[in-house]
């Protein structure tokens, strides 16, 4: 029996669920492994490789090289997992959150200090609030990337 998912019409929004985690389980457990330093350092050597060592779908393995973290979220990968990445690649988890909607790490910054994104035009798929996904990427660092 397929349970009944109304969070799915959050906007900009995956919630973890039993069906991302199965999905997830390689994407995830590759992420635990940049927990050792040995690991690190096999990754940072050759990516490609180490990332070929699991068996993760060749979109995950793309969402890791490119560090599209939002793909990787889509694919089954759990934010607390995902952030051993960026630890990895030396950048904080507020600079990883903002790669995420396009902004420069103090536009997020400066969004989170002020109480985060409105509710407004946010509740439902299909309004027109700033995390819709027709106003993503947002910020200057998403309209450097379009331009």
């Amino acid at each position: 029996m397929a349970l009944d998912k109304p969070y799915l019409d959050v906007p900009g929004t995956t919630i973890f669920d039993a069906e991302q985690s199965r999905k997830g389980y390689h994407l995830n457990q590759f992420c635990m492994s940049l927990m050792q330093a040995a690991n690190r350092e096999r990754f940072k050597a050759n990516e490609r490789a180490y990332l070929d060592e699991w068996p993760m779908t060749e979109a995950q393995k793309q969402g890791v090289l490119t560090r599209d973290l939002n793909r990787c979220i889509a694919l089954g990968g759990n934010i607390y997992f995902l952030a051993k990445i960026g630890s990895t690649d030396g950048k904080s988890f507020q600079q990883m959150a903002g790669s995420m909607t396009g902004m420069t790490e103090e536009e997020y910054r400066n969004m989170m200090i002020a109480g985060g994104r409105s509710v407004h035009g946010n509740r439902f798929i299909g309004e027109d609030g700033d995390a819709q996904a027709h106003h993503q990427p947002q910020g200057a660092a998403g309209q450097k990337k379009g331009a």
